[in-house]
């Protein structure tokens, strides 16, 4: 085993890489220092230090943008959506891996479409059909509609995941007299544990900071999600930038903390994946 050497390369590289990690702290340290800040700092010396924490604006901006009763929306909407995300995914995943056919290689090829083409595509249909079935404004038309756009992408995964599985596990399964279902249930979900995570982290992340499908489907109705909160409350306030940062900095925590809680199950998932 060759011992390795520090050379010019490698402290170019170490320098090149710190200038990109601090290019993409940029961002956070721009929006903390200004929800720290009194409106008259912001416009005065936005990029310096706060001289003294205003967290008085967090309190400001969770009660006038009403960020509570949208933060509880948009919690249903996430969890639900992935729970039957994950269902609807590992079910359909399992099914098109484990079937040699025409069939599962023909529905394969249309979740990946699905994943391809843009969703706006069908947005005026989607929507005239919500309609009629009563189920936009409301939480059970989000869930919905949320698993289905993002259903092609975990089956996607899955499939990939479930193919790099041994089939000795439910091969032994079906010799002891379990069906296809109960196969599933005690020995194929609990070995897709990794890759459940990165569909939970990614599906998460898109679910919880959607704001076109929220401002189509809940128009007009007294149900909001944290974007459309954050954007009536910027366009009210849009001069009082130490506000607006602050509600941004709230609407990020929940699904930041998430991310971070589970960021070493979406790294499992991608390494299984990239072994299969």
């Amino acid at each position: 085993m060759g011992v390795f050497r520090y050379t010019r390369q490698s402290f170019v590289r170490e320098v090149l890489f710190i200038a990109i990690a601090l290019a993409f702290c940029v961002p956070w340290y721009i929006l903390l220092t200004l929800s720290l800040k009194t409106n008259t700092q912001v416009y005065f010396s936005p990029l310096s230090l706060p001289t003294k924490g205003y967290f008085r604006n967090y309190s400001i901006a969770w009660n006038q943008s009403g960020l509570g009763g949208s933060m509880l929306n948009s919690f249903i909407i996430t969890v639900a959506s992935v729970a039957g995300l994950i269902v609807v995914g590992s079910l359909g995943g399992y099914a098109i891996a484990r079937r040699e056919s025409k069939l599962a290689s023909g529905l394969y090829f249309l979740f990946v479409l699905g994943i391809i083409l843009p969703f706006q595509l069908a947005i005026l249909p989607t929507f005239f059909i919500f309609r009629h079935l009563h189920l936009t404004g409301g939480l059970l038309g989000m869930i919905l509609l949320h698993i289905g756009l993002t259903t092609p992408l975990s089956v996607f995964l899955y499939t990939g995941f479930v193919r790099a599985l041994p089939r000795e596990y439910e091969e032994a399964a079906q010799v002891d007299g379990a069906g296809f279902l109960r196969t599933y249930l005690r020995v194929v979900f609990p070995l897709l544990s990794p890759v459940t995570g990165t569909v939970a982290v990614l599906s998460s992340v898109v679910i919880w900071n959607d704001f076109f499908v929220s401002l189509i489907f809940l128009f007009g109705s007294t149900t909001q999600t944290l974007p459309l909160a954050l954007y009536s409350f910027v366009s009210e306030d849009v001069s009082q930038y130490n506000l607006i940062m602050a509600a941004v900095a709230i609407t990020i925590v929940p699904i930041l903390a998430f991310y971070i809680f589970a960021q070493r199950q979406l790294i499992r998932g991608f390494a299984g994946g990239i072994r299969g």
